[in-house]
Order: C-alpha cells, then sequence, then structure tokens
C-alpha cells in the first residue's frame, strides 16, 4: 500500500512539473488613448469601442505564449470620451482624416523586468507593431500585471505617423478650446484579464 501511494505522489509531482503554471486569457482586450491639450496639458482620455482582438493563444503557461503574435484591429471611427459632442468632433476632425480607417497592432516581443518584489506587480516590457495612417512602426511599451489585470502602457508621437493633417485639422477646429494648444504625444494603452493557477508568474524573454 505505501509503494503504490509513494508511486502516486511521484506521478502526481512529475505531472506538475510537466505542465507548470497554466494562465487564461480573455478574449476581450480593452484600448484606451490620452492626448493633451493647452500649455499646461490637460489630459483628454477616451477609448476606442469597436476593436477585434485575435490571441495568439487563449492558454499557456507564460505571458510570451499567449501574448506574442496577437493581434488587434480597431475601428476608429467608433470611440468614447464620456462626452458625445467630443466624440464626434473628434472623428470627423482627426481620425476622418488619416488614410486609414482602421489601426492595426501585432505584439512582437516581450520582456520582463530582471527584479521583482513580493507583493508588488509584475512588470516588464513589450513591443508593439502598430499601423496608422498607413505608416507601420514598433511602439514599446511597459506592462503591468496584478491580481489577474494585465496592463500595457506607451506614448505615440502623431508627426512619426505622417499625421501632421489630421493633428492640423483637430486643433483648428478646436483651437479655442486648447487655448491655442494641441499636443502631437499620445499615451495609448490596452488591458486584459489574464487567470494564473498552479504557478508563479514567469516570461520567457
Amino acid at each position: 500500500m505505501k509503494n503504490i501511494l509513494l508511486i502516486l505522489m511521484v506521478l502526481f509531482s512529475f505531472n506538475y512539473a510537466k505542465t507548470g503554471c497554466v494562465l487564461v486569457q480573455s478574449k476581450d482586450l480593452n484600448v484606451t488613448w490620452k492626448a493633451y491639450k493647452t500649455l499646461g496639458k490637460l489630459g483628454v482620455s477616451g477609448q476606442f469601442t469597436a476593436v477585434k482582438y485575435l490571441p495568439n493563444q487563449i492558454e499557456g503557461k507564460n505571458f510570451k505564449e499567449l501574448l506574442v503574435g496577437s493581434k488587434v484591429s480597431i475601428d476608429i471611427s467608433q470611440i468614447f470620451t464620456g462626452n458625445p459632442t467630443r466624440d464626434i468632433t473628434l472623428v470627423k476632425h482627426f481620425f476622418s482624416n488619416l488614410k486609414s480607417q482602421t489601426i492595426k497592432a501585432k505584439i512582437i516581443a516581450i520582456k520582463r523586468s530582471d527584479k521583482h518584489e513580493k507583493g508588488k506587480p509584475r512588470t516588464g516590457t513589450l513591443d508593439v507593431e502598430i499601423t496608422m495612417n498607413k505608416k507601420t512602426l514598433v511602439i514599446p511599451m511597459k506592462y503591468y500585471y496584478s491580481n489577474e489585470h494585465f496592463d500595457a502602457t506607451g506614448t505615440i508621437d502623431i508627426f512619426d505617423f505622417d499625421a501632421k493633417d489630421a493633428l492640423s485639422a483637430i486643433h483648428k477646429s478646436c483651437y479655442d478650446l486648447h487655448k491655442g494648444k494641441t499636443w502631437s504625444d499620445v499615451t495609448i494603452g490596452f488591458s486584459t484579464m489574464i487567470k494564473a493557477t498552479l504557478c508563479n508568474i514567469e516570461i520567457k524573454k
């Protein structure tokens, strides 16, 4: 009897070591942005409401397996800022002046931070290939993972995407509201839920 129990314990340990951890991500992705106005650089936050997310994998043993290769397609005519009048203005004078009405993105790399303090969010960096206004650039982003929430933030410059005309149009339309200053840098972000079981979170570099 003791031998049988010992064998079962060894098999269980082997299977646990083989499978390691299990991460399961949501199929939903929330994509946000924050633009800036006035010399005081006041932020105006919004989100895209028509986002199609194609995850690389729903389940895996690390963030790399789940996220690298994941793609997103965004209809830029569908936004929400909490102000319907502002939404109409942004779509009409900024987004409609871009060469394409879709933003596409793909996660191409991920790397964890070298150090992690117990009780604090796990952190690292992502490289995201973004195509906007028919121009493609690789944008670095920082990620934070805590309590099953995965959040990433980065910064783009509208001029880098050859979108000067679109920026000029919204600047002209909102000149008084922006007090003569519309910034070209925009904070971008995305978030999703990733459940972790049987493991400490590990990420392949």
